[in-house]
């Protein structure tokens, strides 16, 4: 693992930062949680490398709030495409 930084999948939409702030706080450290609207994933940054992966291996997999969720490093975002409309 490259970064301390997890992507949180297959989320229940009710789930609050909070929430999983709290679970994630059991791992280590959490320096920012991220809930992206409303598609059911989200970020959350811990404050060591060690620590990231040791929440993705207990959490990846496991249900919380009545879904299976899918810890995983998160990958840095791709660079948008210009769109020339002419």
């Amino acid at each position: 693992m490259e970064t301390s930084r997890l992507y949180v999948g297959n989320l229940t939409y009710s789930v609050t930062e909070d929430q999983l702030e709290e679970l994630f706080a059991n791992y280590g450290g959490v320096k920012s949680v991220r809930i992206i609207g409303d598609k059911g994933f989200g970020f959350v940054e811990m404050d060591s490398i060690e620590e990231a992966e040791a929440a993705q291996e207990a959490l990846n997999e496991t249900e919380f709030v009545g879904r299976t969720m899918r810890v995983e490093e998160a990958q840095p975002p791709k660079p948008r495409r210009e769109y020339r409309g002419y």
